[in-house]
């Protein structure tokens, strides 16, 4: 099979990456071995690539958002049959015994491990995933819909809960990427007013037509106070403006797992009147049911730009220089 692999890391900034022939990989006690029919493309993955998330395996493949169908079955495996659907997702693994797993915040589990980080993931024609959290997938969508909804789409509902939007609430997005678009059709789903700041004018013009009552550039003020916002952008310096569009009382959730420095901040400006910061970190499995439950009974428009496997490197570029509208999202091929 195929493969791309992060061959060293790097200084931050710079890519050291190369598709590689090798064997397939052999489900352990209690995985499952997928076969790869789409893998999105993340900004996480970016980050791993060039270096500013120091791979945690040497030589990982990348790629978290796979859809698949189980091509064979480790000793032990319930629930799941060959030829199922299935989804590969962010979280790997977590030890079910720590304080955090046990009150159900498993994604703050210190010995948690992911999916192209810790173990290799889906810019292959085959991986594996521990069956325990693997996931069934909604009806109805494709395979390279589906892939997105694997991170962008979940870590887009939790950023969603953790940003504390009221019922009808008034929610700014900056950033309008793969998790943006998603979770500002869950808002408008629920009955949120959308406020969407980002630099892309493609991006700003998607927003709209999806439904978000205005689209700026990335630090513009909204027309109107926000009771919640979500950073997705990865760009520290849009924090003060996200902040100072709050209402009083209100919450910016920050989205990424990695973020450039926050300039100062101003007690006065930016966080007086009980205005609060969030990060989000990683999910839950329970996040990811819920998030794929809503998907399965609300009809979301999933926006992809495909690319063939063997071109990942590209992707990556353009997802770098934002010239990917929606999500990017690998398909296995020849090559």
């Amino acid at each position: 099979m195929y493969a791309w692999r992060v061959v060293q890391p790097g200084d931050p900034g710079t890519r050291e990456f190369e598709l590689r022939e090798q064997a397939r990989p052999e489900p352990g006690a209690g995985e499952l071995l997928v076969r790869v029919l789409a893998c999105g493309v993340c900004r996480t993955d970016l980050h791993v690539v060039e270096g500013d998330l120091p791979v945690h395996k040497a030589g990982v493949v990348p790629g978290h958002e796979v859809v698949g169908v189980v091509a064979g079955l480790g000793a032990g495996v319930t629930g799941f049959g060959p030829g199922d659907r299935v989804g590969i997702a962010w979280l790997r693994g977590t030890c079910g015994t720590c304080r955090y797993c046990r009150r159900g915040e498993e994604n703050l589990c210190p010995r948690s491990t992911y999916t192209g980080w810790d173990a290799d993931g889906g810019y292959a024609d085959f991986a594996t995933v521990p069956a325990a959290y693997a996931h069934h997938l909604p009806s109805g969508y494709s395979d390279s819909e589906l892939a997105p909804l694997l991170c962008a789409g979940i870590i887009g509902y939790r950023a969603l809960r953790r940003a504390g939007l009221p019922s009808g609430g008034r929610l700014g997005i900056y950033g309008f990427g793969a998790s943006a678009h998603l979770a500002a059709q869950v808002a408008l789903a629920q009955g949120a007013t959308v406020h969407v700041m980002t630099r892309s004018a493609e991006a700003r013009a998607l927003a709209l037509e999806l439904g978000a009552a205005s689209a700026g550039a990335a630090a513009d003020p909204p027309p109107e106070p926000l009771d919640s916002t979500i950073l997705f952008a990865p760009a520290g310096d849009l924090v003060p403006p996200a902040l100072e569009a709050l209402d009083r009382g209100g919450t910016l959730a920050i989205a990424g797992i990695h973020l450039t420095d926050i300039p100062t901040l101003n007690y006065q400006r930016h966080l007086f009147q009980e205005r609060q910061v969030r990060s989000v970190t990683a999910n839950t499995r329970e996040d990811a049911r819920d998030f794929l439950a809503f998907a399965g009974e609300h009809r979301l428009r999933i926006v992809t730009s495909p690319y063939p496997l063997g071109k990942a490197d590209r992707a990556l570029d353009d997802l770098a220089a934002d010239r990917v509208t929606g999500a990017a999202v690998l398909i296995p091929d020849a090559t």
